[in-house]
């Protein structure tokens, strides 16, 4: 249904109409009813029930039916009847569609005609996003929601009926997926903390937090993202959480970095433009075991250790025993229980090293 059908250009005679309408309750369930019923077919038709008549309520039908109900605890009522009882009245003039329209302040359709406009006011939307967006990489994402099918659209259509059928959500939503779109940090070459990435396309550090509807929506995007470059991040039903990190760690944004952290010693790592690592260096040459946060070892682009060897413990007591014996001479990491991202972004710079790993900890079921 339209968003703003008609005002309140009524002439006398609807106003009257409407007037006596509101005098008697009954006539609310009675148009409801009606109006589900157009909804459905089309047009004026059907017959409605009203149950649980009371006294009132007989009366007011009598009236305006010319028919007795006296005793009836129910009621039928067609669209002929109705029809007909107007068509006598001093309504006369006004027909039973006007009616609904004049009662509900909206124009009637059924609900093909209504998917219909529905359908091109949401065309006529996204042509004004595709126009903002052209020659970008997002105009291809407005693209495929121009096909009315997809995930994309069917969680679209879901805000907005979620928000009562407003086009201003669906706006603010394309708006917000253009710009998440166009600025995901890997196409800079850069990784983002989520909660900066948030605030830089929101200015809500929160917007995109865990539980946000629109923390969703970045899921999403994210999702699509992966799929158009042709990554495949395996599913995890035990750890979801590293596995929500690995897809958004695949276009440069960090989660949870404060925690995500590796206990590392005695290991080189080079930068992405081919530098050692100066602190990593430092650390090395005087023995000592460092904290490394998963921002640092996403900018890494290989690691090295002596006698390409690395032993990796779980309990951190066992790892500040090992980096006190050996100081540097050997490479060691702890892992501190179950493997963040950080821990396996390291892993997989070992491997790539070639590195031969000793582990000694746990093996839990999962």
């Amino acid at each position: 249904m339209k968003e703003s059908w008609r005002k309140e250009p009524w002439n006398l005679r609807e106003r009257e109409c409407l007037e006596y309408l509101r005098e008697h309750p009954v006539f609310d369930r009675l148009l409801r009813g009606f109006r589900e019923k157009y909804a459905s077919y089309g047009c004026f038709s059907g017959t409605v029930v009203l149950s649980g008549l009371t006294e009132e309520e007989r009366e007011s039908l009598e009236g305006f039916f010319q028919k007795s109900f006296h005793g009836k605890k129910s009621a039928s009522i067609s669209a002929e009847r109705f029809e007909r009882a107007l068509r006598e009245s001093r309504f006369s003039e006004i027909t039973p569609k006007e009616l609904l329209e004049v009662y509900f302040r909206q124009e009637m359709m059924g609900k093909k005609d209504q998917k219909r406009e529905e359908e091109k006011r949401w065309q006529q939307v996204l042509a004004e996003a595709k126009e903002g967006c052209a020659g970008t990489r997002a105009e291809v994402w407005i693209g495929e929601l121009e096909q009315m099918e997809g995930k994309s659209y069917l969680y679209l259509m879901k805000r907005y009926r979620e928000a009562e059928k407003s086009l201003d959500e669906v706006r603010r939503l394309l708006a917000l997926g253009i710009q998440i779109i166009l600025s995901f940090p890997y196409l800079r070459k850069e990784t983002e903390y989520l909660a900066v990435f948030a605030a830089g396309m929101t200015g809500n550090p929160h917007a995109f937090d865990d539980g946000a509807k629109d923390g969703k929506f970045l899921q999403m995007l994210v999702a699509r993202e992966i799929g158009h470059l042709g990554l495949e991040i395996p599913e995890s039903s035990v750890f979801p959480a590293m596995q929500r990190q690995r897809l958004y760690y695949s276009v440069g944004i960090l989660r949870d970095d404060i925690s995500n952290y590796v206990m590392l010693s005695g290991i080189r790592a080079w930068k992405e433009n081919g530098e050692l690592h100066a602190g990593m260096e430092g650390f090395r040459k005087d023995g000592d075991p460092v904290h490394v946060p998963l921002s640092v070892i996403a900018g890494w682009s290989r690691v090295d250790c002596p006698e390409k060897e690395i032993y990796i413990v779980e309990n951190p007591s066992v790892f500040a025993m090992l980096c006190g014996k050996w100081k540097g001479r050997k490479a060691c990491m702890c892992m501190n229980g179950q493997p963040r991202l950080s821990a396996v972004l390291m892993l997989d710079l070992l491997e790539e090293a070639e590195v031969k790993v000793y582990y000694a900890g746990d093996f839990d079921p999962e």
